[in-house]
């Protein structure tokens, strides 16, 4: 007897019991029956077990998938067994796939219900942990900067040049393109005040001492930690990942000395170098808008320059740029070496060393500058 009609299937009941048939395409394209009227049928019927037949059964993909797990997990719920065995094999396996293992709802409504406390505890937990970590890592590298200097560190000259090649050549592109930018930004931003007064001559001043003191610098050490320093720490949180860090270790080399040490050196004799070439590109890009804009000559630029900005400025902001990249190679590294064993982790270790150097960069300058102030330079 029937007790069921659809395009797609026919409910049928026997002596076995009720015999589900399918019939036709069961793609999703072609589109899928309701199961809700199904459901809604069972509890009148008193089935105790439901068997199929799939004589008739055309293509099919996840959409009979979906019929099936929703008949079966009603099914479980009202006691009806389910008789698999008529079902195409690549059903039965990606069934039995299905409910190898359940979700685990309890502990996701846990973690996601965790307290407001819990959280504060946690993060200060992990902040006081990260710090520890930090001041046994700057330990480290201030150890290992040492043995540089006595001529015992353990590290390959070649991973030197090689760090200093990408850390200062290859970053000139960029630095060239953002320093020029900068000088021009700052030309333009004083002639809107200086044109006022008739002083545009003015612009070289402002220029040339910004660039000297504050802008190379910042710039430069803004953009080799979104650079440099970002690398640093996804090359590193990779080796960690690996277990590369782990297998120096094992064979008593210390990763401080054989990691850390060429990319802190390196950027300690690259920052200012790039500095100076910042400095000088940002002048030439506020000689080009005084020549262009306000009819300053080259000539009456930087002579202007050169009378009103002295070399101790240059030597400010030199000192700030290998201060910078101290910071930022260590930030970089310190977040390489401190990253998880996943790739999820080292995305976040990439991430967390930019905003550190950045951090670290504007506290540095503010605190320098300030000292400046107060010591007469």
């Amino acid at each position: 007897m029937k007790a069921n009609n659809s395009e797609k299937y026919q409910l049928i009941t026997d002596e076995n019991g009720l015999t589900l048939h399918f019939v036709g395409d069961w793609r999703f394209q072609s589109g899928i029956p309701d199961i809700e009227p199904l459901l809604l049928q069972l509890p009148a019927l008193h089935p105790q077990r439901i068997h199929f037949n799939c004589e008739q059964l055309g293509p099919w993909d996840t959409g009979l998938m979906t019929f099936l797990v929703g008949l079966i997990q009603s099914s479980q719920k009202n006691n009806i067994e389910i008789v698999r065995e008529a079902l195409p094999t690549g059903v039965q396996t990606l069934l039995q796939l299905s409910f190898a293992i359940p979700e685990r709802r309890s502990e996701r409504r846990a973690f996601l219900g965790q307290p407001i406390l819990a959280k504060i505890g946690s993060v200060t937990i992990e902040m006081h942990r990260s710090w520890t970590e930090m001041l046994t890592f700057i330990g480290d590298v201030f150890i290992a900067f040492i043995n540089f200097l006595r001529g015992k560190a353990h590290f390959r000259t070649s991973d030197l040049l090689f760090q200093i090649e990408a850390a200062g050549p290859s970053a000139l592109l960029i630095v060239t393109l953002i320093s020029v930018l900068v000088g021009m930004i700052l030309a333009f931003v004083g002639a809107v005040q200086l044109r006022l007064f008739g002083a545009e001559i003015f612009i070289a001043n402002l220029v040339g001492l910004g660039m000297a003191r504050e802008m190379g610098a910042m710039m430069t050490a803004i953009i080799m930690a979104g650079r440099t320093g970002a690398a640093y720490a996804a090359l590193l949180g990779t080796m960690q990942v690996n277990e590369e860090i782990d297998a120096l270790k094992t064979i008593a080399v210390s990763p401080i000395e054989f990691l850390v040490l060429p990319r802190l050196i390196a950027l300690i004799i690259t920052m200012p170098l790039l500095c100076i070439y910042a400095d000088f590109m940002g002048i030439i890009g506020g000689a080009i808008v005084s020549a262009t804009m306000f009819d300053i000559s080259f000539f009456q630029y930087f002579q202007q320059i050169q009378g009103f900005v002295g070399l101790s400025h240059f030597m400010i902001g030199i000192v700030k740029a290998a201060i910078f990249g101290v910071l930022i190679a260590t930030a970089g590294c310190f977040r390489g070496i401190q990253s998880g064993r996943s790739a999820s982790a080292v995305g976040f270790s990439a991430t967390s060393a930019v905003v550190t150097s950045i951090v670290l960069i504007i506290v540095a300058d503010a605190i320098i500058t300030v000292l400046c102030q107060v010591l007469g330079f």
